[in-house]
């Protein structure tokens, strides 16, 4: 079984998903799944602080395996890609630093991996999300469903690896 931490980056949120695969890259269960909200009125320096102990955390309490990240996409405000890049710094450096193996998708390569659309809207992904994660509902807030689709992807993708190697 291998453990996989999904995780939508952000300064003000971070959605995370944990979920299992069988070896051979088959969807086995969802584990746990929220997300991380910082406080607007701390510095960045105490935001990027916060992010960092609760990634630790949640390595330390679900033991993941591998992580899969979005990458970042363009946005019309450099304030807001710029924050982002150094979330997705921050998160980046402390999985790394715990020897996890860091595979980074597109938003486009979550989509099409999901829906088999690469410009899928939110609701037919979260929708998706609730579908193959036979979940009651759809995981709130959006970071959070988008951190599970960024981890199904990552999913989909190893079971395809592992198809062209065998």
């Amino acid at each position: 079984m291998i453990r996989i931490l999904g995780i939508d980056p952000g300064t003000a949120i971070v959605g995370w998903g944990i979920l299992d695969c069988t070896d051979n890259g088959q969807f086995n269960r969802t584990i746990a799944y929220g997300h991380i909200k910082t406080n607007q009125n701390q510095s960045t320096a105490e935001r990027l602080k916060e992010i960092d102990d609760n990634i630790l955390f949640l390595l330390k309490k679900y033991k993941p395996k591998e992580v899969a990240i979005e990458e970042l996409f363009y946005f019309k405000n450099a304030k807001t890609v710029i924050s982002v890049a150094q979330a997705r710094g921050v998160i980046i450096n402390t999985c790394f630093q715990n020897n996890l193996i860091i595979t980074e998708y597109t938003p486009l390569q979550v989509k099409q991996a999901l829906t088999g659309y690469g410009r899928a809207d939110k609701l037919q992904m979260q929708k998706m999300i609730k579908s193959v994660l036979n979940l009651k509902s759809i995981p709130k807030p959006d970071d959070t469903a988008d951190a599970l689709a960024v981890a199904l992807c990552h999913i989909n993708s190893r079971r395809y690896t592992q198809t062209i190697n065998n």
